[in-house]
């Protein structure tokens, strides 16, 4: 894909199973793809308000309770790659259909779980279905409606809901944890993954790639990005010199190392190398690697900031998300309109500015501050940034995809997004926790302490300790979005999208 042509429509002599919808049963793909886009990324955060009534309840030991959280990402994270894949050799609308009905099992046998062991295994096959529906699910929006308008409304909805997923299961996470129960965290998955089920029937198949699957390239693949997480996530929680650590990312960069080499000389890839070609889809993706690492960062130390040091309950930490959820979507909604008058990265870039001004807001925070005067404010800003930001790079991962690779072009945004995820909330977790105990040795655990034996002296010493902490992952993160900024700026070079007859020439970006 060039400069001078951007658009997101399927090429020329592509044919699918079907004419697209129109009218209502537009909107109702539109629906589909929407519910099934927040319902697999809001459980990468419902769970965490929930893991106090977990722990009580089933028991859960302080080193497993991590995994609870953990081991979603990992079969998410690690596995993308191989459902965009199956997607585009067996079909996108089957394979999506397969992703959500194994969600949906999942979410039932985790709500259902006895013990942590089957609960941390219904966590993993949710990731699993995740993993297969999501690129699926931005791959049919290619081919179920038409470029132009319908189409860039559609992504702009898909993005918004990226963002609102994580933020959507915050508030969720704490409102069924505290009104009913944390297995309600998991049963809410199941009305929705049926009506999404129900609602397949209006997203349009596309014509399926002829090839056979890379085996050699998912297995190392694959485990190759499952060790790296694994790696990541075992380094923010025992230390970048443990053994397994060093171990995991040893493993990850020979696994990684052998499928770039497998991806080079294999006839039909796995990851075709092509889609690198492009200047503009490698900075969506390394982008999105950022952002993931800045935003799930944020939820975590935020959550964490209110929950300890400002001592709002589940409910109360889930309703102070809002204004976040109410500014991604007015962002998201008007930089899907924008779009098509203003070249990708003069929208993203400002978005991840203001973003990152957020993040140096969020770093003033004191033990005492207000959530009017402070917190409130700051979110939106933030919520704005990110709204802003999502629209264009979900279109420069797609825009001007090969027909057959738009499942795994689809899939790489969403692996850049949970391995950067991943990685920043470990080393900006690194960042907080030392610079906390350099003030105050086992803040955490003295703020536990003072709060159990009622020691006010005690819980303003650790308080105070623990906020300087969240501030310093707060510069960190803002840091991580001027990262952002500065490659969107020097790498993607898209025009705005094409109008619905894909007449009008992109300007340059």
């Amino acid at each position: 894909m060039s400069a001078e042509s951007v658009t997101t429509a399927v090429p020329a002599g592509t044919e699918t199973s079907g004419a697209p919808p129109q009218g209502r049963h537009l909107g109702l793909a539109l629906f589909v793809v929407a519910a099934a886009q927040l319902m697999v990324i809001l459980d990468a955060t419902i769970t965490n308000i929930a893991l106090p009534a977990i722990q009580t309840d089933l028991g859960v030991s302080d080193a497993n309770l991590a995994w609870i959280v953990n081991s979603y990402a990992l079969a998410f994270g690690g596995l993308l790659l191989l459902g965009g894949k199956a997607g585009d050799l067996y079909g996108r609308r089957r394979v999506f259909q397969i992703g959500i009905g194994v969600f949906t099992l999942a979410s039932l046998l985790g709500g259902l779980a006895p013990n942590e062991g089957l609960l941390i295994g219904a966590r993993i096959l949710q990731g699993v279905g995740a993993a297969f529906a999501a690129p699926s699910a931005l791959a049919l929006i290619t081919t179920t409606f038409p470029a132009g308008k319908p189409r860039n409304k559609a992504l702009g909805v898909y993005a918004a809901m990226g963002g609102l997923g994580a933020t959507v299961g915050l508030l969720l996470g704490g409102v069924l944890t505290d009104t009913l129960d944390w297995r309600w965290v998991f049963f809410v998955n199941i009305p929705i993954g049926v009506a999404v089920l129900a609602g397949t029937k209006t997203l349009v198949e596309a014509e399926r790639h002829p090839g056979r699957p890379d085996v050699p390239g998912a297995i190392t693949g694959t485990g190759g990005l499952i060790a790296l997480v694994h790696g990541i996530t075992r380094g923010g929680e025992h230390g970048w010199t443990d053994g397994l650590t060093l171990v995991s990312f040893a493993a990850a960069a020979a696994l990684l190392a052998a499928f770039l080499l497998l991806q080079a000389r294999t006839a039909d890839p796995m990851m075709p190398l092509r889609l690198f070609n492009d200047r503009s889809r490698w900075g969506s993706y390394a982008t999105m690697l950022f952002i993931g690492s800045g935003m799930f960062a944020f939820f975590y130390f935020l959550t964490l900031y209110m929950q300890l040091i400002l001592g709002y309950s589940a409910i109360r930490t889930g309703f102070a998300y809002l204004p976040f959820s109410v500014g991604m979507a007015v962002a998201a909604g008007a930089s899907s309109k924008l779009v098509t008058h203003h070249p990708l990265r003069l929208l993203a870039g400002p978005g991840l500015l203001v973003t990152a001004a957020g993040m140096f807001w969020f770093a003033t925070l004191e033990p005492d501050s207000s959530y009017a005067g402070q917190l409130m404010p700051a979110m939106f800003v933030t919520s704005l940034g990110l709204g802003m930001s999502f629209v264009p790079m979900t279109l420069g991962a797609v825009s001007g995809v090969a027909h057959q690779d738009t499942g795994v072009a689809s899939a790489l945004l969403n692996t850049a997004q949970q391995i950067g995820g991943a990685l920043g909330l470990a080393v900006l977790s690194t960042i907080s926790t030392s610079t906390a105990d350099h003030r105050l040795p086992q803040a955490a655990s003295a703020l536990y302490r003072g709060l159990a034996t009622k020691d006010a002296s005690l819980v303003s010493k650790a308080s105070s300790a623990l906020t300087h902490g969240y501030t310093m992952a707060f510069t960190a993160a803002g840091a991580l979005f001027l990262a952002a900024m500065l490659v969107t700026g020097l790498a993607i070079n898209a025009g705005r999208q094409h109008h619905a007859d894909g007449t009008t020439p992109a300007h340059l970006g």
